[in-house]
């Protein structure tokens, strides 16, 4: 099942809880917060403090993408603070195992995120105890860019390694997903997909969140059919 998570690095910061209210109201049912050190990543974001605020704003999952250089010394105060995902990034985790374990531990749902450029067999090791792959659609750290199509690739190879693998985590996509790029992710085997600007740009967030997710579920019914016709004539 396809679901927008949205990005709030895009919404208007002044009026946060109308803006989550509105993507909510458009059919997002993930709130997904970028949290950026101004190190790993060349941009600061948000911290804890935020992410408690809104806890208080909204009942629906928080995902928070750790794009920090020392993701294991936040995970407990992200957890006090009310997130319900954590994912962190393959390429800053010396021990990524212990990483998701101890995300595991403090109650929440782990995640792994890879850069564009790196490769998905990185993480064979950890994908039986991921709740979810995030795969970087653009190089992390600014909202707004454009998605770089070789990433579609990347999707593909996960649901594939999913299915031989028995495992059921979910693919997330993240950077330059629009109204234009949803259907080849969705097509690619992504289910978490992460909008910001498409989401909170002009138009607003209730309208824009309605009609990305029509054209995901096209997407998804262009599938389910591809996949009876292929049943039907295997």
């Amino acid at each position: 099942m396809v679901e927008l998570a949205f990005s709030i690095l895009a919404a208007d910061f002044a009026h946060l809880a109308d803006e989550i209210a509105a993507a909510e109201r458009g059919g997002g049912t993930i709130v997904h917060v970028d949290v950026m050190d101004g190190h790993f990543v060349p941009n600061i974001t948000f911290g804890p403090p935020v992410v408690k605020a809104v806890r208080k704003v909204t009942k629906l999952p928080l995902d928070c993408h750790l794009m920090i250089e020392n993701p294991d010394a936040y995970i407990p105060e992200f957890a006090a603070a009310g997130a319900d995902m954590i994912s962190v990034h393959q390429e800053v985790c010396r021990h990524l195992h212990r990483s998701l374990q101890l995300i595991a531990d403090h109650g929440m749902k782990p995640g792994v995120v890879i850069n564009p450029g790196t490769p998905v067999d990185s993480l064979i090791e950890v994908l039986p105890m991921v709740h979810h792959v995030l795969v970087m659609s653009v190089n992390p750290g600014f909202g707004g860019q454009k998605f770089l199509p070789f990433s579609l690739e990347k999707m593909a190879y996960l649901a594939e390694l999913r299915h031989e693998m028995e495992l059921n985590f979910r693919i997330e996509v993240d950077g330059g997903v629009a109204h234009d790029t949803v259907g080849s992710v969705v097509e690619a085997g992504a289910e978490m997909l992460v909008a910001g600007s498409a989401i909170f740009g002009p138009g607003g967030a209730e309208a824009n969140g309605k009609s990305f997710l029509a054209a995901a579920r096209e997407a998804e019914a262009r599938m389910d059919e591809e996949d009876e016709h292929e049943h039907s004539h295997g």
